[in-house]
């Protein structure tokens, strides 16, 4: 087999890295386990191949993607590159856009409920200390 060939066909979580969804293969493979990974609408295991054509659907923190594989790669490239791997579903880039533009909208999270930690402790004394 000729090494230059791309594959036919690569284990989810290392088209995942490659992709540039995880960075660690091992975060994708916990992502995959514990269910954030829909494979054709289907849970999937770490090891499923996945081909040209195949349908994902990946939930990241607050973050939703669906997308489907345009190429496969089992190496890791360049965020340019590793976009042309998959087209992401228009409804996909509109929810996502939406959930960023009200969390910019949203402002800072407000954290004065919470105690100092002991560096805003330090800040705190030098400045009520300051003369």
């Amino acid at each position: 087999m000729n090494s230059a060939a791309p594959p036919d066909e690569v284990r989810l979580d290392k088209w995942l890295w490659a992709a540039r969804f995880f960075k660690t293969r091992r975060l994708a493979v916990e992502a995959i386990t514990g269910g954030k990974i829909q494979v054709n609408g289907q849970r999937a295991k770490p090891g499923h191949g996945i081909r040209a054509g195949t349908r994902l659907s990946i939930h990241k923190d607050t973050f939703a993607w669906d997308l489907e594989v345009l190429a496969v790669s089992n190496q890791r490239r360049p965020a340019g590159e590793a976009a042309l791997l998959y087209r992401e579903d228009e409804s996909s880039v509109l929810r996502r856009q939406d959930l960023l533009r009200r969390r910019r909208e949203a402002g800072p999270v407000d954290t004065t409920g919470e105690r100092p930690t002991k560096r805003d402790r330090r800040q705190i004394q030098r400045f009520t200390s300051a003369d």
